[in-house]
C-alpha cells in the first residue's frame, strides 16, 4: 500500500526530472525540521516532520522547476543535493538565532539573579536552563508564533528558491558570513534583551554593598538574596511588552539577513 502510494506521488510529480527537483527541495527544506523555530520542536514526532517536509516539497517543486532544467546525472544530483541543504542550513540557522538569543537573554537573567543554581530542563528543546532561561524560551515560541513566524519561515524558504535556482550554487563565502553574523548576533541580542535587567540587579548589588560597609554588623546577604529575586522578576515583568516589537523587528532583520546572503 505504501509502495502504491509512493508511485502515485512519483507519476503525479511527473518523473523522470521533477521526481529528481522533488528530492532537490525536500534537501532545502529540511533543515527546517531540524533547526528552526517551531517546525524542529522536540514535541512534534519525527513521523510528523517527515510528511509535512515532503507535502512542503511537494508544493514548492513547481516553483523551483521553473526555468529550469535538472540533471538526473547521480554524481550532479549528490553535489546539488549537498548545495541545497547548505542553503537550507543557512537560513533555518539565521531564523532559530533569533529564539536563541531569546532564550540566552534568560541565561545572563538567571546568572545574575541567582535562578541558574535551580536549572531544570527545557521543555521546548531539551536543555537544561534556569527559570528565566525556560520562561524566555516559552514566551519566545509564544510571541514568535503570535507576530506569524512560521509564515516568515514559509515565505523565506520559498523565496530561496528565486534567489538560488534550484540547480545553481551560491556564494560560499557570502554563506560563511551570513553564518557568521548570524551566530555574532545571537550574544548582542541577547545584551539587548537582558540589559535592563542586567543593569537593575548591578544597581542593587552596588546598593548592598554600601549597606554592608555603612552598616557592617547587618546580614546583607539574608536580605539581598530575596530582594535580589523581587527586583529581576519586577524588571523582567518590566520589560516583557517591549519584547514583542523587538522580536518582529529581529525577525525581519534575520529573513533579509539570509535571503541576502544568498
Amino acid at each position: 500500500m505504501n509502495q502504491l502510494t509512493l508511485n502515485h506521488v512519483l507519476t503525479a510529480l511527473g518523473g523522470g526530472q521533477s521526481v529528481t527537483a522533488f528530492f532537490l527541495v525536500l534537501a532545502r527544506v529540511s533543515p527546517l525540521f531540524a533547526i528552526a523555530p517551531i517546525f524542529s520542536a522536540k514535541q512534534v514526532p519525527l513521523r510528523v516532520k517527515g510528511v509535512v517536509a515532503a507535502a512542503l516539497a511537494i508544493g514548492l517543486t513547481g516553483l523551483a522547476m521553473q526555468g529550469q532544467h535538472v540533471p538526473t546525472d547521480p554524481m550532479q544530483v549528490a553535489a546539488l543535493i549537498v548545495i541545497n541543504l547548505l542553503v537550507g542550513i543557512l537560513f533555518s540557522f539565521a531564523v532559530s538565532a533569533l529564539l536563541a538569543a531569546v532564550q540566552t537573554a534568560g541565561g545572563f537573567a538567571d546568572i545574575v539573579s541567582g535562578f541558574s543554581f535551580g536549572a531544570t530542563v527545557d521543555p521546548i528543546n531539551g536543555n537544561p536552563g534556569g527559570v528565566f532561561s525556560e520562561w524566555y524560551a516559552m514566551l519566545g515560541v509564544m510571541i514568535f508564533l503570535a507576530i506569524g513566524g512560521d509564515a516568515w519561515e514559509m515565505r523565506g524558504i520559498a523565496r530561496t528558491f528565486t534567489l538560488v535556482p534550484l540547480t545553481k550554487s551560491p556564494h560560499i563565502a557570502s554563506l560563511a558570513n551570513a553564518a557568521e553574523m548570524s551566530f555574532a548576533s545571537i550574544f548582542t541580542s541577547a545584551l539587548e534583551v537582558a540589559a535592563p535587567v542586567m543593569l537593575a540587579l548591578l544597581i542593587t548589588d552596588v546598593a548592598f554593598g554600601m549597606v554592608s560597609k555603612v552598616v557592617p554588623q547587618m546580614n546583607v546577604l539574608s536580605v539581598a538574596f530575596p530582594l535580589k529575586i523581587g527586583v529581576s522578576l519586577l524588571a523582567v515583568t518590566a520589560t516583557l511588552p517591549f519584547l514583542g516589537g523587538w522580536m518582529q523587528d529581529q525577525i525581519y532583520t534575520s529573513v533579509a539577513t539570509a535571503l541576502h546572503a544568498l
